[in-house]
């Protein structure tokens, strides 16, 4: 008689195609302990950079695919959202999917047995620009509708996790940055990636700031593995389900495009131009401490290399720009 594989614990990643779900569900497949499913309103086969993962047919504002979704999953990650753009010019849309559309999704991983729900928010609920000393017990002030409808989804997972109804997660990420897994991924919104896309589409990067407003800049690689450090960290290790996820220390908008200068003349050769305004004559930069320190007393130990991180997204732009010339 042969012997039986053993199969993986299930997570369900909403959102798994996207820009930061796709480099999630690579570092859960990496976990030996961990069987991918994407839960997808448009893809229906498995990815070719997973090819591994179970797809499953999923949309937000239709509860009735839920269950077929949530069916055998441990856990679930939940990233799937409106975008702050589209936020912005939908609110009330953006409070039905991002606000509703969690809290039926979480009511229905209650009903169907799972364990742990861990919700990505965003450090903007702390306001908008950040600034000061944030830690998890700073007041919220969220001003835009993205934060808004955020910071109301994230109230029902940790009431959920009072209640002790599963064992909710709430990880408020800063700004990330980095490759995509495929070039379908929408990620160039994010300051540090359109910085990347600007320097090789046109050789040169425009700031419309002048840059020296400090920053709390994340590799998506240390994103991805706070992920999976959530998923199979203890339950009693996991305090009262709110976490800060950040990089540890800020930067200037314009030393981080510095560094994106640096890092492409070493990749691909030149140094594009940097263009900006001037600092006003009353202009000065505030402090920023996002504190992690919640976060490190979990044992989690950030370890992305930043330059690295923009060496690949560089790579990944430059294969995109030589595509569409083709």
């Amino acid at each position: 008689m042969g012997v039986k594989k053993t199969v993986g614990k299930k997570v369900l990643i909403t959102g798994g195609f996207g820009f930061l779900g796709g480099r999630i569900a690579c570092e859960a497949a990496r976990q030996a302990s961990w069987q991918v499913r994407l839960a997808s309103r448009r893809d229906f086969n498995s990815p070719s950079w997973l090819p591994e993962a179970e797809v499953a047919p999923f949309d937000l504002l239709k509860p009735e695919t839920f269950d077929n979704a949530l069916k055998e999953v441990r856990a679930v990650v939940h990233l799937a959202a409106i975008n702050e753009a589209e936020s912005r010019e939908f609110p009330e849309r953006a409070v039905e999917v991002n606000t509703l559309g969690t809290l039926r999704l979480l009511n229905a991983a209650i009903r169907a047995g799972v364990e742990r729900f861990i919700y990505f928010s965003t450090a903007h609920v702390y306001g908008s620009p950040l600034a000061g000393h944030i830690t998890e017990c700073s007041l919220a002030r969220p001003i835009h509708p993205y934060a808004i409808t955020h910071h109301a989804a994230e109230e029902f997972v940790l009431a959920a996790r009072d209640k002790g109804s599963i064992q909710g997660i709430v990880l408020r990420q800063s700004n990330g940055f980095g490759a995509p897994t495929h070039m379908g991924a929408d990620c160039w919104m994010l300051l540090v990636n359109d910085l990347c896309r600007q320097a090789v589409r046109d050789k040169k990067m425009v700031l419309r700031s002048s840059g020296i407003q400090q920053r709390d800049f994340i590799t998506l690689h240390d994103v991805a593995r706070a992920a999976s450090h959530f998923l199979d960290l203890p339950r009693d290790r996991c305090a009262d389900g709110l976490f800060n996820v950040g990089g540890g220390a800020s930067m200037s908008v314009l030393a981080m495009a510095q560094r994106v200068i640096k890092c492409c003349r070493e990749t691909l050769g030149y140094e594009p131009a940097l263009i900006r305004p001037q600092p006003g004559a009353d202009e000065s930069a505030v402090d920023l401490n996002y504190d992690i320190n919640k976060l490190k007393q979990t044992g989690f130990v950030l370890n992305g290399d930043r330059d690295e991180e923009i060496k690949q997204t560089l790579k990944i732009c430059a294969a995109m720009h030589q595509g569409a010339k083709a």
